[in-house]
């Protein structure tokens, strides 16, 4: 088993997309990269922690790899946009990926710069894994949870759906 440590906006969303790829073990959504210890979503939120919404996903790597990880990291959620995804405003909601290994800063690295080369201008922060702070129990698997809540019919759907439209093979088969 693997980890990778991703912060792409809303955790809600994240943790909605990666949970739909094969070989994805676990998603727990949190925090990290700040200067507060044990934060809450109400302390992050009020965008004073320099804490970031993030997901700790463990993967078997028999089953996907970290650069397919990466993928669907850049694919749904939008790396150009600086503390920002959509209406979610705020460092706490800006893209990240925190390396755990020197393997997982240098594939992460290509993968930024090969966006680059292609004319994306990348905004996402690449640094080694701080402290991660799970997120409390409600934020854990919340989609699934909540399916009727506004924000979960908003903004987890497109992603959703671009995922399943580029991704068809990585998806698990329930």
């Amino acid at each position: 088993m693997q980890q990778a440590l991703f912060g792409g906006g809303c955790f809600w969303c994240t943790e909605a997309v990666f949970l739909q790829i094969q070989g994805v073990q676990q998603v727990v959504s949190g925090y990290a990269g700040g200067h507060t210890t044990q934060p809450n979503y109400d302390d992050v939120c009020g965008g004073n922690t320099g804490h970031a919404e993030v997901i700790l996903i463990d993967f078997d790597e028999n089953q996907i790899n970290y650069n397919q990880l990466l993928d669907v990291f850049f694919a749904t959620h939008d790396p150009t946009t600086l503390n920002r995804q959509g209406n979610d405003v705020g460092t706490q909601y800006r893209s990240v990926i925190y390396y755990l290994n020197d393997e997982q800063q240098q594939q992460a690295q290509q993968a930024m710069d090969a966006l680059k080369a292609d004319g994306i201008n990348v905004v996402t922060e690449l640094s080694p894994a701080p402290t991660f702070y799970p997120a409390e129990d409600y934020h854990q698997n919340f989609f699934a949870k909540n399916p009727t809540q506004g924000y979960c019919n908003f903004a987890i759907p497109p992603k959703l759906n671009k995922l399943r439209s580029k991704f068809t093979t990585l998806l698990k088969t329930h």
